[in-house]
């Protein structure tokens, strides 16, 4: 089965500035997101994606920023981060209680 499918890609990562570039050819539309992915060797999903993030960013659409993803993101790691030292605090508690008995 899996030989009849496409492989996968590895993942890339892209500069703000070229999806900037390919979000303009796409919003100008002289060529259809299906041919600027293919034309670049890119996804139609990412394309659409940065299509749809970039509106987000104009107000043309609903959804999070991208200042406000990165907010968020930035929230999570430190949330998690948190909820570990209070794990470790917890655990050296249970152990100094158990140890002064």
């Amino acid at each position: 089965m899996e030989s009849m499918g496409k492989k996968k890609r590895p993942r890339r990562s892209f500069m703000p500035e070229f999806k900037a570039e390919i979000v303009e050819l796409c919003q100008r539309g002289d060529r259809s997101i299906g041919q600027l992915a293919k034309d670049f060797d890119l996804t139609e999903t990412a394309v659409r994606d940065w299509v749809r993030q970039a509106e987000v960013d104009a107000g043309q659409r609903d959804g999070l920023t991208s200042s406000e993803r990165e907010e968020l993101a930035a929230l999570r790691r430190e949330n998690r981060r948190l909820r570990e030292d209070v794990d470790i605090l917890k655990r050296a508690t249970a152990f100094f209680v158990r140890e002064t008995r």
